[in-house]
């Protein structure tokens, strides 16, 4: 069974941005897919799959090693 963890990443701009954090994100294990509605140089929803609830610190940095910074929903 899959869930999703909807998130709000600040401060991404392009499409290079959403990649960098897609790639840390799927480094987390047991996420399966991430899908991003960039809002260039604002607040965009970021709802990441995954086979069980993701841990809240896993998320925060994997956000933090991209080089933005995460709230969530």
């Amino acid at each position: 069974m899959s869930t999703t963890t909807n998130v709000i990443v600040t401060g991404m701009t392009c499409g290079h941005c959403t990649a960098a954090v897609t790639d840390e994100l799927k480094e987390i294990p047991g996420v399966t897919d991430v899908a991003i509605d960039l809002v260039a140089g604002g607040d965009s929803p970021v709802a990441i799959t995954s086979d069980a609830e993701l841990d809240r610190t896993a998320v925060e940095d994997a956000v933090a090693e991209a080089g933005y910074t995460v709230a969530f929903s």
